[in-house]
């Protein structure tokens, strides 16, 4: 073989390894980068119960989209012939997978014969949702308590001419401008009640008896984790634990926190189902709605475990950057040990 037939066999196998290595490159830091994360969810938050700092925290709630990234990082790499990392994707993606099924399984519920109590739970961002559209959303389903955070003063006079009062007589309302307010509107007579910690928005709590079942309300919402982490845990610990010998206790509102957050865990494992959960609808993103980002699911109905969750469904409303959850509960009877 001359000089010159050595160049050209070169010249045609250079390419090829360069691509071969430019391939391995890409994929063993996208490798990379999936094993961390399967480390932050499964490691770090799933076995020690910590979901750090505003970074991490904001990460843990991407867990859902972890799964296809895997997905395809495990068909590239066994297209590209490396089947090593192929099969490493895979692995990690399934067990990334695990605590996902849950969320989309129907669960058993308890055989409860005790009152229903309708729930919508809803941020207004800022007061802008369209009043007339909520009003008509608890018109439609019958609703018996509303809970609405990011409530302003503008957005209450709206939504009292646009006939609120008529459908829920009575309230506990907090409104307060830069999104702090909140606000519990019932059906029923409500007593204002202390049942959450200090927090930086409002989560105002309430008492009140359905069909002689003793329940307590919490409007709930946490500062976001990306604003102060450590005051997010805070504030989420802050709530009301459920209470197996007391009332039955309701959370609802907007959590800044998923299914996927060690802090949110903790809170459902004292004693609460998770109405998305218990209906399988539990990866149905609730925000951001209309606007950029990647969606999550951060509003939440919790009810103690005594009762059913019969239905939960997501509804839009125009105007803000959230869906409203409602969830059709079942309370358990006072002859069930109920108060």
């Amino acid at each position: 073989m001359t000089a010159t037939d050595d160049a050209v066999s070169m010249s045609e196998t250079t390419p090829g390894r360069d691509g071969t290595r430019v391939l391995l490159i890409v994929l063993g830091t996208a490798l990379a980068g999936l094993f961390g994360f399967a480390v932050l969810r499964l490691v770090v938050s799933g076995v020690f119960g910590l979901d750090g700092n505003r970074y991490t925290a904001a990460a843990l709630a991407l867990t859902p989209f972890a799964v296809p990234f895997g997905t395809v990082l495990a068909v590239l790499a066994f297209v590209g012939r490396q089947r090593l990392i192929g099969v490493a994707s895979l692995l990690l993606t399934l067990a990334l997978a695990v605590p996902l099924v849950p969320r989309v399984v129907v669960d058993g519920t308890p055989a409860v014969a005790g009152p229903g109590l309708r729930v919508l739970a809803f941020n207004t961002y800022f007061g802008e949702a369209d009043a007339r559209r909520v009003v008509d959303l608890v018109a439609e389903h019958r609703v018996d308590v509303l809970v609405l955070t990011e409530l302003e003063a503008d957005a209450v006079r709206a939504l009292t001419d646009a006939g609120l009062p008529e459908l829920l007589p009575h309230r506990i309302s907090r409104p307060g401008a830069g999104g702090v307010g909140s606000a519990l509107i019932s059906r029923y007579p409500l007593a204002e009640a202390d049942l959450a910690g200090p927090s930086t928005f409002e989560q105002p709590g309430a008492r009140m008896r359905v069909g002689g079942v003793a329940v307590e309300v919490v409007a709930v919402h946490p500062v976001p984790p990306v604003t102060d982490a450590r005051t997010w845990r805070s504030e989420l610990r802050g709530l009301p634990e459920a209470d197996p010998d007391g009332a039955v206790r309701v959370l609802a509102g907007d959590f800044n926190a998923t299914a996927d957050h060690a802090a949110f865990r903790d809170l459902v494992d004292t004693g609460y189902v998770d109405a998305a959960e218990q209906r399988g609808r539990a990866l149905v993103p609730t925000w951001p709605h209309n606007r950029f980002g990647p969606p999550v699911t951060l509003d939440h109905v919790l009810v103690d475990s005594r009762a059913t969750v019969r239905h939960y469904s997501t509804h839009d409303i125009p105007g803000s950057d959230h869906r409203a959850v409602l969830a059709h509960l079942r309370l358990p009877t006072p002859a069930a040990g109920v108060p």
